[in-house]
């Protein structure tokens, strides 16, 4: 056992029975939480206008601090941007995490000096939680790779602004550092196509122990170090190890990436937001993934039934159920308050409490009032993919409310397979039977004649990397979205 294994298994050790002692504890630091950042806050701009001083209770917090996506903040975020001090946190912010929204165009989200630490050291303890239940540290004596975006920053008014993966790059440990890949140089290249080439240039011939990254940008690395070696990935890295994956569900793409290694493989999954690290994979046996309630965020969530009224139930920790789909509404220590960052979420435990990603606030099916969610089409395609042998490389759905050959509108599925079921027809039927379990209000829509039963249309296996190259999204941390309630998406696939 080398020295690096044994101090990482002792460390693991440590990590584990703190984050034990917090999660059990949990409804006591989201409080701890709550003061700290309106306390810390209370001199900025954002918390004179707010009342923050005099905000006693949850219940003050609601009346005085409504909810809001970017653009509701946008006029606090962009004095931020030009420079101007103590708006949204006291100071400046240390980075600006540059992402692209729908609506926004470029978005800039600080992160502070307080809050940089809590994405730094949750990713590093999701590894550590992983060695402390199953003992396995050997993986960091191999080369260890995370597919990201480009590591290069640039200055917005003395504020260093990068992607949140490029950010987080630059505060990798020392003693992972030597073993991480790919080079810097490598890593800069903006061009997805070019730098997954370069990547395998690079680590073709290397050991890896640890692959990372969102699945299907993972996946075209697969795809061609297979077509450069002619051999599974377990050849090419016999002692590849361990799959790290955040930002979409796992499972469509699972069964494709364990046929290109050759076996599965240990997984972890995480959930890293530029807003905040929200919950991570804590153990290999438990469903759903730790809610991190000691790390600079003071969580409020939206039952989704009520998301689109005039004024939204809004509910603390202590007040969630189980299996109910929440809008998660942040309150950060970098400056961000009541904050909708677009993603629904559900509990499936609340000893520690644990939560699955179910989809988009805006990803989303309801032409009809079905309110359809990614969460309900995954699982019924997983279903009957899985039950008939069946590999999905990527998909999305779209409604067909007018349909050009007449008769009653439909969900419109636009599918790439690995392999291609060989009867559509019945395949189709088993998917829609198995969406209509899923979602009573679809159901009663198909059976009252209100909607006739989905089509859906066979792409080719890179239909969507076209797509997104066509968009200018190929690689680093964009994702297809599962559903569209229009259909721009659809057009742009049906005319590739």
């Amino acid at each position: 056992m080398g020295l690096k294994v044994f101090i990482a298994r002792v460390f693991a050790q440590y990590i584990a029975r703190k984050v034990k002692k917090e999660s059990a504890n949990a409804l006591a630091f989201q409080s701890i939480w709550f003061n700290e950042i309106l306390n810390k806050a209370k001199a900025t701009s954002f918390g004179i206008d707010h009342q923050f001083a005099q905000i006693k209770t949850y219940e003050d917090f609601k009346a005085n601090v409504p909810l809001r996506d970017y653009e509701g903040l946008r006029i606090y975020i962009d004095k931020v941007v030009a420079g101007e001090r103590d708006i949204l946190w006291p100071g400046k912010p240390l980075y600006f995490a540059k992402t692209s929204g729908t609506t926004s165009g470029v978005k800039y989200i600080p992160i502070s000096k307080e809050s940089i630490g809590s994405h730094i050291n949750s990713a590093r303890n999701a590894l550590l939680l992983y060695i402390a239940e199953t003992g396995n540290a050997v993986f960091l004596n191999g080369k260890l790779i995370f597919l990201s975006g480009s590591p290069e920053m640039e200055k917005k008014n003395g504020v260093f602004t990068g992607r949140l993966s490029g950010i987080v790059n630059h505060h990798v440990p020392a003693y992972l550092r030597s073993n991480q890949m790919p080079s810097y140089e490598t890593n800069c290249i903006e061009d997805w196509e070019q730098k997954v080439s370069r990547i395998t240039d690079e680590t073709i011939h290397e050991d890896m122990s640890l692959i990372g990254g969102i699945p299907p940008w993972v996946q075209m690395y697969f795809d061609l170090i297979k077509q450069r070696s002619g051999k599974s990935i377990q050849e090419v890295f016999p002692n590849f190890q361990l799959f790290v994956y955040g930002g979409v569900n796992f499972e469509p793409y699972r069964a494709k990436i364990e046929e290109s290694i050759g076996r599965k493989i240990a997984t972890i999954e995480t959930y890293p937001a530029s807003e905040g690290f929200i919950a991570y994979q804590d153990t290999q046996t438990e469903d759903g993934l730790l809610l991190l309630v000691n790390n600079g965020l003071f969580y409020e969530f939206i039952p989704m039934e009520t998301f689109y009224n005039e004024n939204p139930i809004r509910l603390s920790l202590a007040e969630i159920e189980l299996e109910v789909n929440y809008a998660i509404v942040l309150t950060t220590n970098a400056g961000l308050y009541g904050y909708l960052i677009g993603d629904t979420v559900k509990f499936v435990s609340k000893e520690p409490y644990r939560i699955k990603v179910t989809g988009r606030v805006k990803h989303f099916i309801s032409a009809f009032g079905e309110h359809v969610i990614g969460e309900e089409v995954e699982h019924a395609l997983l279903l009957v993919s899985n039950a008939n042998g069946i590999r999905i490389v990527e998909f999305t759905v779209a409604p067909q409310v007018n349909p050009p050959e007449g008769g009653l509108p439909y969900h419109e599925w636009f599918v790439s397979f690995e392999n291609v079921p060989e009867n559509m027809e019945s395949f189709a039927a088993s998917v829609d039977k198995a969406l209509q379990m899923k979602n009573i209000y679809y159901q009663d829509l198909i059976q009252g004649g209100i909607l006739q039963t989905l089509k859906m249309n066979v792409l080719p296996a890179d239909a969507f990397i076209k797509y997104m190259k066509s968009q200018g999204k190929l690689g680093g941390q964009n994702k297809v979205p599962r559903l569209s309630n229009d259909r721009k998406i659809a057009e742009v696939l049906a005319n590739l």
